[in-house]
């Protein structure tokens, strides 16, 4: 026999949440679809290991998983005497398409998005079940993006499905008239995802395209849906200029290349110009009400039109992270202000702004925040401080190519 190809973790990714998806819509229970797309997957696993992907990896797993629920369903229905129950969900189960979309979210990931992002759960709840169930990150890539720690981010997964099965919530997706509720979690799962994608947690690539690509998909699959919302506009706006950046961050050798030294011609600029168009619009729409994406598209915008980063407006970029601290304060936010204020006015500027943050507990296990002020302390001459920074930067790093940057930083002060 032929050897086969491995299987692409990719697709694994991609089917995992469509399996949960359309099951959920189907069997009306997040856990059980989620039990039964891992089930398909491992039978998918077990089986192409011998025979290779079939042409249409989708389908296979999808009718694996249908005749799975059903299995299940019989199952329960013996035990539980709940033939009526049952009987509606087989029924659903083998004339179901999977395809069709009642509701007014037509997007099948969009759909389960709005579903996870229940306004009677916690807003922290809403977004850490979505990341870990429909979008597939791990839960040490949560922690990390809400600078939290691993087991505090399994809390929240467990509490919001005790919640949900507790409260018997409904896993439909309100009306059209209804979707501002679970607005602001939804937004903030797709920045989250897109984050992931372009600066990843943990690995040896810096940058995931896929998850940047389905992020940028989300966007505008809720920019159809909600096209006068400025806030949607305005971070689909910032993940345009933002990957606009992607090749120009890379180098030869895989290697991370900071903002101030890319090649500016190596940017998108269908990209860049699509971001301003949208944050145009957005602009447009909010008048004088600017919410968290439109300002951070700004930002963007203020490095897509600078030919350099000496020709950067750095004042422009501080005073619009102050705007944004104002409008949802974080350790984060303030530490890239205190970056812009850096290059506006100095270092030690820069330094005296970060050093106010510098034990703030959100940012305990961040290694951004020793990194950017062992640069600072290098732009000083403070060789023997920066080199402290760095090596504190090195142990808190979990992705490789960032690392492998600090430590080529850490040599060049030693």
């Amino acid at each position: 026999m032929p050897p086969t190809a491995p299987i692409d973790p990719q697709l694994v990714r991609n089917e995992t949440w469509r399996l949960v998806a359309r099951l959920t819509r189907m069997v009306g229970d997040v856990d059980l679809a989620e039990e039964i797309a891992q089930d398909a997957l491992v039978a998918a696993l077990e089986t192409w290991a011998g025979t290779g992907a079939p042409e249409n990896p989708g389908a296979w797993l999808m009718a694996t998983a249908k005749n799975r629920a059903l299995d299940v369903l019989r199952r329960r229905r013996h035990a539980q005497s709940r033939e009526g129950d049952v009987t509606w969900h087989e029924e659903a189960l083998r004339g179901a398409s999977f395809d069709d979309a009642p509701d007014a979210v037509h997007d099948d990931k969009l759909r389960l998005v709005f579903v996870c992002c229940h306004p009677e759960l916690a807003r922290e709840q809403q977004v850490a079940l979505t990341l870990r169930l429909v979008c597939g990150l791990t839960t040490d890539e949560i922690a990390r993006a809400f600078l939290a720690t691993e087991p505090t981010i399994a809390q929240r997964i467990v509490r919001a499905k005790k919640t949900i099965k507790d409260s018997a919530l409904p896993y439909e997706v309100p009306g059209a008239g209804h979707l501002a509720a679970r607005l602001p979690s939804v937004l903030e799962v797709v920045y989250l995802v897109f984050n992931e994608g372009y600066s990843a947690a943990s690995g040896d690539a810096l940058i995931r395209k896929d998850m940047c690509a389905e992020a940028l998909r989300l966007g505008y699959a809720l920019a159809e849906l909600l096209p006068q919302e400025p806030e949607v506009l305005g971070l689909v706006a910032l993940m345009e200029i933002q990957s606009s950046r992607t090749e120009a961050r890379i180098g030869a050798d895989g290697e991370l290349v900071l903002l101030a030294d890319q090649d500016r011609a190596r940017w998108d600029q269908t990209a860049i110009a699509r971001g301003l168009a949208q944050l145009a619009r957005a602009r447009a729409t909010a008048a004088e009400r600017r919410g968290t994406y439109v300002v951070q598209a700004q930002i963007a915008a203020c490095h897509a039109r600078a030919t350099s980063s000496a020709a950067t407006e750095w004042r422009t970029i501080a005073l619009l992270y102050e705007d944004l601290g104002r409008i949802a304060p974080s350790p984060i936010v303030e530490m890239n202000r205190a970056v812009a204020v850096s290059l506006a006015d100095g270092p030690a500027a820069g330094l005296a702004v970060l050093d106010a943050i510098v034990d703030h507990p959100e940012l305990a296990r961040y290694h951004l925040l020793p990194s950017v002020r062992a640069d600072m302390l290098r732009r000083l001459g403070d060789r023997d401080a920066a080199r402290a920074e760095y090596a504190r930067a090195i142990a808190l790093s979990t992705n490789e190519r960032e690392t492998a940057f600090l430590e080529r930083r850490l040599r060049e002060v030693s």
